[in-house]
């Protein structure tokens, strides 16, 4: 979301129901940090910055090799997968549905996808046809179980695995709810990492903004972590945090990034996004106040690092990286998990290392797509 463009469901309609309880601030807020929150910024943190270097050198490496699975049951002939999507306008969500999709031609078996539309009454609505469909399993995308628990109970009784995309905070089973596994990248990775190449980037000094949908659990905890490394370095002010819920960032973005700019001046350098789709509504109020595309603020996205994210980075229009989730390969690891689900066998155990995609490394990708995974899958299925 980490749910990465997200990652995870954006729930505005709820947000006086569930999300206010859970968050504590209103919908689109805008929190202001001052000086205390970091330290002043001239007094600068060189080992901490020389740990941040050391990180993202690490983190941009396109790794040639393939370190995820390589044994595993031989598909299950004759299985029909729904995946219920907590929006298909976020492009993570949408990214990690196709890609299922793509795997599911591999091993045979059918994919069925329904929109859940962002909302909450839509996503319970979702998760009650897909039920009713009796698939062999339930790809629980980008959504908090917990909105469709009624759901998910009864799913369990009827003895139909559950996998989560980012649907809870961590890789690997979950007991309440109860899911098989959950796919994604450890979000602890994600948010240091993402505050790591600001510090790195920066030198030490930078006037950060952070975006956040505090609607989500998921992203909240990110943002969360995020702000949390950010204070590791003296000379790093967290100038605001802007609750913008993901499926109002189109209406809300521009207006906030304008009110931003006009607040902070030349002193925001830097930010940060839960989700990459921000820095697309951003960029019109960017550019309507005369800022350059390869400048600042230097922004990176902590997910999910889709098509329309590389774009902007590849061309330096408003957005300097991404920490991507390989989305691709966590739909074919989606469709393994519950051939593992369906042969008895206990999840597979395999977690994304994170990666940071910039115009230096990137070569011109809309994606980040590690090597060697459809190979590996395909042998394990004996497909």
């Amino acid at each position: 979301m980490q749910p990465h463009r997200k990652s995870a469901v954006s729930t505005a309609v709820a947000v006086g129901v569930v999300a206010a309880v859970l968050a504590g601030c209103e919908r689109g807020t805008s929190t202001g940090a001052g000086p205390s929150a970091t330290g002043p910024a001239e007094a600068g943190c060189p080992a901490v910055v020389a740990g941040a270097e050391a990180a993202v050198q690490r983190a941009m490496k396109n790794r040639p090799a393939w370190h995820g699975p390589t044994r595993g049951p031989r598909a299950v002939p004759g299985k029909s997968i729904v995946y219920v999507a907590q929006t298909m306008t976020n492009p993570g969500v949408a990214g990690a549905a196709e890609a299922v999709r793509d795997a599911a031609k591999a091993i045979g078996w059918d994919v069925r996808v329904i929109d859940g539309q962002g909302a909450p009454a839509g996503i319970q609505a979702a998760f009650s046809q897909a039920l009713a469909l009796r698939p062999s399993g339930i790809v629980i995308g980008g959504f908090d179980p917990k909105l469709t628990s009624q759901q998910v109970v009864k799913a369990n009784a009827l003895h139909i695995p559950l996998i989560g995309w980012h649907a809870v905070d961590s890789p690997g089973p979950s007991k309440d709810p109860e899911l098989f596994t959950n796919i994604t990248t450890r979000v602890q990775d994600v948010a240091k990492i993402s505050a790591d190449w600001v510090i790195a980037h920066s030198h030490g000094h930078a006037g950060t903004v952070v975006f956040t949908d505090a609607s989500i659990p998921f992203a909240r905890n990110k943002s969360g972590l995020i702000k949390k490394e950010l204070a590791t370095c003296s000379g790093v002010r967290l100038l605001a945090e802007e609750n913008i819920p993901i499926s109002d960032t189109s209406s809300r973005t521009p207006q906030q990034v304008s009110a931003l700019l006009s607040r902070f001046r030349n002193r925001w350098t830097h930010s940060i996004a839960i989700n990459d789709v921000y820095f697309a509504d951003a960029a019109p109020a960017l550019r309507a106040a005369g800022k350059k595309g390869a400048g600042a603020p230097f922004n990176i996205g902590a997910g999910d690092g889709d098509p329309s994210a590389f774009q902007r980075i590849n061309s330096k229009q408003f957005q300097a990286a991404t920490v991507p989730e390989p989305l691709s390969q966590q739909g074919w690891q989606i469709l393994d998990e519950f051939n593992r689900a369906f042969s008895g066998e206990p999840p597979s155990g395999y977690v994304s290392p994170v990666h940071i995609s910039t115009a230096a490394n990137s070569s011109g990708a809309t994606t980040w797509d590690p090597p060697g995974y459809r190979a590996a899958y395909r042998k394990i299925w004996g497909r």
